[in-house]
């Protein structure tokens, strides 16, 4: 920060993953400097500091989502005063699927330089890791928790070309992988990455079909990155009536709603979701 600067400077940290090593001298160097830090978990910051072996001289805040709408003013009101910010989060980049957004928002909107020290990001090194396309990609972050509106949001994007990045948590992934497969289709390629950079890394590459009854025997354990491929070639052929009635009922027997069956079956097909829910009526 200037010293002559009438305001301060937000700058972003990109965290390790995992593997502390991967840390930048940029990312050192602003720890050391900075007048305030703010951390989603300040254990893990000291214990980051204690690994790189830098003295956090800084005052340290905690800034996680159950306090950021009123830690925010507080920040942005130390920048107004010219001091230094820094913000932090337990791995890879603020404001991706992490707290960081509304901060940011509010130095912009207050006029406040807003920088960042670039570091690592589960959703590219998932991406590279993948083996699948990586020319074009969106990252959806968590999908939703209750069912209903997870299987909506997979009805949505199963057309979606390009390939496909999603956050789970480990608890839900089993569930999440059964909708993905049920949605996008047993034999669409996937992977899923999980203690990315850590000592268990892992990556397994297979069908979503597969990857479902693996996590439906295999509780997964860390933090997990589901990358999936793109949906690709034409809708299949339009099946008859009857088809149309007995796919609607297939998935009904597994608990999905007739709405949510109804929409998966148009996807599928490449049908408005009217048309199909008339033939089920008929």
């Amino acid at each position: 920060m200037d010293a002559k600067s009438d305001v301060g400077r937000l700058v972003l940290l990109g965290a390790p993953l995992g593997n502390p090593a991967d840390a930048s001298a940029r990312l050192r160097e602003v720890l050391a400097t900075a007048d305030l830090v703010a951390a989603e978990d300040t254990r893990r910051l000291a214990r980051l500091a204690r690994e790189l072996e830098v003295t956090v001289s800084g005052r340290i805040v905690s800034y996680f989502e159950g306090n950021e709408e009123r830690r925010t003013p507080e920040l942005v009101e130390a920048l107004r005063t010219g001091l230094s910010v820094a913000l932090i989060t337990d791995g890879g980049m603020p404001s991706v699927s992490d707290p960081g957004y509304r901060l940011v928002r509010a130095a912009v909107d207050a006029g406040i330089p807003v920088t960042a020290a670039p570091g690592p990001s589960a959703v590219t090194t998932a991406l590279t890791l993948s083996g699948l396309a990586s020319d074009r990609f969106c990252f959806e972050g968590f999908l939703p928790r209750s069912p209903g509106s997870r299987r909506a949001r997979l009805a949505a994007l199963a057309t979606e070309e390009r390939t496909l990045v999603f956050f789970e948590a480990p608890h839900r992934v089993a569930v999440a992988l059964a909708d993905l497969a049920a949605a996008f289709g047993a034999h669409r390629p996937a992977a899923l990455c999980r203690e990315l950079t850590k000592t268990y890394e892992e990556v397994l590459r297979r069908p979503l079909g597969e990857l479902a009854s693996w996590a439906a025997e295999e509780p997964a354990r860390g933090e997990i990155t589901l990358v999936v491929a793109g949906a690709s070639g034409p809708a299949r052929q339009r099946p008859d009536d009857e088809t149309l009635r007995a796919a609607v009922a297939t998935r009904e027997a597994t608990g999905r709603s007739r709405r949510d069956a109804v929409t998966e079956v148009a996807v599928e097909y490449g049908l408005r979701r009217r048309e199909v829910y008339d033939i089920v009526h008929r």
